[in-house]
Formats: structure tokens, sequence, C-alpha cells
């Protein structure tokens, strides 16, 4: 007898829009339908930048109504951000934006005690200043600290407030710089000698777990038929995104998970944990069925957003189009710079990075997009390079998905930056990976290759080969690593 058809939910939150996605998944089926979009707008407090998480979960309500009858549902987003529990289970505010500054000046803070090397030998995580564990040293003797009981990530908070369980999905807390990747659990020591307290954290879950059912006030403001189980998947969307990259069986392939961040690395069997890799900021984050994503962040379709909010434009397809015909190479900036964090004037800063370096200041929004374009291609490029390098692992083609599989032009540039095809789609990956791992808890056969196969052959592929002279990227790579050296 043939395994059934499933009908799941996914809640796929990114960090600037949530979607509750339908999938149908058999043995030759897989059918993904849009059915509620809605926006992520962080609020400006006068304490700081704070998610609306009661608005992101009124929209996950809103698209489980709009889903109808399903046979499970399961919650992905970003990483790091959290919601504080009191002693009732009551969210204690606001979780805090990870860009928001009150973790300016904490890592040094931390380095006193475990300096960088030791903190990465321990947790292979990357450097970056909004890492959970900065977070929670920031928050120390804060009265909303020492008023919780309870930590739970955002895809744990808003499935415990599906089913009232508690749980910490493991791919997401691997990004917290508390996890030790070889073990798969805390890293206890650590903890403790930053005065952490990890009893903060609910039990870990992995990947297939059952987080519980929906609650009958769920059932009520949604229509939802029974409770409804909530099965636990890859929470962090780059997690369930990597999982749905369409490789063949022992195919040699990096990945680019792109959205407002854009995520390149490799999938490993183990950790690497060297100082060479620490030095180029490399993380190792654990992936579905024991697998590491092995990557580097980059800014990704954040830095053309908040030009986008600038400008006051919303067409983004009449801004590729001006791109298109702008000069290629003609300004680039190093797409990981910090100055391109935090919101603001990004027009203003890329212009002032190609004023420090000596570049012709892009004076069109076409020419700035082109600009943002180019300098993605090539920090896609050193990343893969050096992606390859370090884990002494070479691949022959690199699978970009996520929401810029759509853009053609950065396809095209980043195959030709890094001298290699590239893949396109699909283009709601982490909701494909998301109900992929339900369909398997829920009786679909089949392991990571199995349903990589399945997305292969369902969903829409684009395959752009290299073109243009290789020396061109190379002389371009050259004048980003002037710029690199600028901000070091």
């Amino acid at each position: 007898m043939s395994a059934p058809t499933r009908t799941l939910a996914a809640a796929d939150l990114g960090a600037s829009s949530g979607r509750v996605m339908v999938g149908r998944v058999g043995p030759d089926t897989l059918d993904l339908t849009e059915v509620h979009r809605f926006p992520n707008r962080p609020v400006h407090l006068p304490e700081g930048l704070r998610w609306d998480i009661l608005g992101l979960y009124r929209g996950v309500l809103d698209g489980l109504r709009a889903a109808g009858p399903v046979d499970s549902l399961g919650i992905d987003s970003w990483a790091v951000d959290h919601g504080l529990l009191d002693a009732r289970g009551a969210l204690i505010g606001n979780p805090v934006h990870y860009r928001d500054r009150r973790t300016e000046g904490v890592p040094e803070k931390v380095w006193a005690t475990v300096p960088p090397e030791e903190l990465y030998r321990a947790t292979g995580t990357q450097y970056a200043p909004f890492n959970t564990l900065y977070q929670l040293v920031a928050a120390r003797h804060t009265p909303q600290l020492e008023a919780a009981v309870r930590l739970l990530l955002i895809p744990d908070l808003l499935t415990y407030w599906l089913t009232g369980e508690q749980g910490t999905e493991l791919t997401n807390a691997s990004t917290t710089q508390l996890i030790d990747p070889r073990t798969g659990d805390w890293h206890h020591g650590l903890a403790d000698r930053l005065g952490i307290d990890l009893g903060l954290f609910a039990p870990l879950r992995r990947p297939g777990d059952p987080a519980g059912a929906t609650l009958p006030l769920v059932q009520e403001l949604t229509g939802l038929p029974g409770p409804v189980p909530v099965t636990t998947v890859g929470s962090h969307d780059t997690a369930s995104a990597v999982a749905a990259v369409p490789a063949a069986r022992g195919e040699r392939f990096a990945y680019l998970c792109t959205g407002t961040w854009s995520l390149a690395g490799l999938e490993l069997d183990a950790p690497v944990t060297t100082e060479a890799s620490r030095a180029a900021n490399f993380t190792n984050e654990l992936g579905i069925d024991g697998t590491v994503r092995f990557l580097r962040n980059i800014m990704g379709m954040w830095l053309l957003q908040e030009c986008m909010r600038t400008w006051g434009r919303e067409d983004v397809t009449s801004l590729l189009a001006e791109a298109a015909r702008a000069p290629a190479l003609r300004s680039v900036v190093d797409a990981a710079a910090p100055e391109f964090l935090a919101p603001g004037d990004m027009p203003e800063r890329i212009a002032a990075a190609c004023r420090a370096t000596g570049q012709p200041v892009p004076a069109t929004p076409g020419a700035t997009t082109r600009c943002i374009l180019d300098s993605l291609a090539l920090a896609h490029r050193r990343a893969i390079h050096q992606a390859q390098r370090l884990a002494d692992r070479a691949v022959d083609v690199v699978h970009i998905v996520g929401g810029g599989a759509r853009n053609a032009l950065l396809c095209q540039l980043t195959a030709d930056a890094c001298g290699l095809p590239v893949v396109a789609g699909p283009a709601e990956a982490a909701a494909l990976g998301n109900v992929l791992v339900q369909a398997r808890a829920h009786g679909l056969p089949g392991d990571l290759a199995a349903g990589r196969e399945l997305i292969a052959r369902t969903q829409p592929l684009t395959r752009y080969e290299p073109s243009g002279d290789p020396a061109v990227w190379e002389a371009a790579a050259r004048r980003t690593e002037g710029t690199r050296r600028l901000h070091a």
C-alpha cells in the first residue's frame, strides 16, 4: 500500500513578513499553496527595537483559519531572538529585536571571561553581536530577566501558545552560541563560566518530534476541527530551507539561502572549529538528520529593502530592470560591513562606503541597486570559495533557494562571480522543508535525500551557467578586500 497524501500547514516567519502555507505531500506529490501572508513590522519603542510578537501570532492564527483542516502544522522563523515567561507562563514584554543596540560592547565583556578563540572551539558559532549568548549577558540584572523562569525562542514561543507545551528545538538552539555542535547538547561548562542559567531553556526537541496538539482556544479561534498535532520542524528557517535544497543524491553542492540575509555554505557531517574557520567567521549550525550547516551570514537583500524604504519605492521589478542597464561592477562594497546592520538611510551609507574607498558614488536608485547586487554576488563568491577551502570540500554547483531564487539578475551574477553553475529554486524553500519534516513524522517514508529528490521532481527550477571574464570578478574581489581592510 502506498503512503497516504498528507495535508500540512507551515507557518514560515521571516524578518520582514510571515506566511502560512498549505502543503500536500505524498510519494510523488508536493504541492504548496500560500493561504495567508502578513507583514512583520518591528516597533521602535523608547527602550529600543522590539518585535510585534502578538501581531505575528495573530497572523499565524489567521493563516490557520484560512488553511482549513490539516493533518499537522509546524512553525519556523529567524534565529537567536526569544521571549521571556514568568512563573505563570505569561510573556514578559515584547521580544527584543536582534538589530537593537543593547548588545553593543557586550561581546568584549564576554571575551574577558572566555576568549573568542576558546568560545569558537566550544560552540563553533560565528561572531555576531546579536547572538543569544550576548543578548542574555546584556539583559543581566534587568527586571525582565530577573522575573523570567523560562526562555523560548520565537518559533517555540508561538508553538507554546498553540499547544501549552514548552520545548527548545535543536536547529534553532544551535544559533544561541550555547550548544556544543559535536554533542548536540547544551555546553554547560561554558554557560557556568558566563553565569548563564541553562535552566531557563525548555527541554531540547529535534525535528520530527511531537510538540503537542492545538488547545481548545486555538481551535475556537481558527475553526480547526479537533486537536491538530503540532510537529517540531527545523524551526530555524535556514535549517528548513537547506533541507529543501533540491540536490541530487551524492551531488557536491554549496547552498545560498537568500532573503533578508544570504546564508552561504556547505552541508557537512561534522563541525569545523579551526582557528582559520573562526577568523573567516563561519558558523556551525545543526541541521536535519544530524547534519551541520557550515555557513557564513551575509547581509543579503536587507540592503535593498532598506534602500527601497528610504526611497519610498515598492516595485522591485522596475529597480532590477534599472540595475540590469547600469554598468557592471562600477562600485562595490563589503556586504558584510557592520555599518549596514542597523536600520536607517542605507543609500547614504552605501554612498559613504564608496566615497571612503575612492569609487564612484551611485547616482541613481538603479545604480545603487546594481552596486548592491554586484556586492552580494562578490560576497557569495568569497563565502563559497572560503567554505570549500576551510572544509576541504570541493563543490560543482551552487543551489540558490529562498526569495532570491526569483531574482534572475542576482542568480546570474552569482554564477558569473563564483564560476559555477547556479540552480535557482525553490523560492519557498523554508516552507517546503517545514512540510517535508512534518510529512516524514506522519508516515511518509524516505530520508533527507529522498525529500530533495521529490522537490527536484515537483518544483520549478532554473539553471544559470557562468559567463563573462573571470578576471573581471577577480579584480572586483580585490576591491572589496580593500574595503574590508578599511572596516577592520
